[in-house]
């Protein structure tokens, strides 16, 4: 059996996923997916500039920037008014901003593994690895 390109099967995976956390998940919260996203990626690489969120991302700098600047009012990220050196901003969860994205842990796996239900329980764990050592 011939599949279409990886790419196309993990944007369609992406669409789907995206729809099912948003709407579950996100919405209930306030958060957008992108504002989710960015949460995630902050947990991560705490410190994170805007520019190197929007690379990541694979959104424009500007489009980042008020992704950012919505999270820093609602005081889930802080960014020194200032750069250090250059023009990159340091970004950083808040605790606010660490207690919102642990309230979205159970729900973002509930809806994973509703996407995720046609696929026994250990193909879905061979899934997660397989995603996990591609990244």
């Amino acid at each position: 059996m011939a599949y279409p390109p990886l790419g196309y099967l993990m944007h369609r995976l992406h669409t789907v996923l995206r729809s099912e956390v948003t709407e579950t998940v996100l919405e209930p919260l306030g958060l957008t997916f992108p504002e989710y996203i960015c949460l995630r990626m902050l947990a991560q690489a705490p410190g994170t500039s805007n520019a190197e969120l929007a690379r990541t991302i694979s959104v424009s700098r500007q489009a980042m920037n008020l992704v950012l600047r919505g999270l820093q009012d609602r005081g889930l990220v802080t960014r020194p008014p200032t750069a250090d050196k250059g023009r990159a901003r340091p970004a950083e969860l808040t605790a606010a901003g660490s207690k919102l994205l642990r309230r979205t842990d159970s729900g973002v796996r509930v809806a994973e593994d509703r996407v995720l239900s046609r696929l026994a329980d250990d193909d879905r764990a061979q899934f997660r690895r397989i995603l996990a050592a591609l990244i």
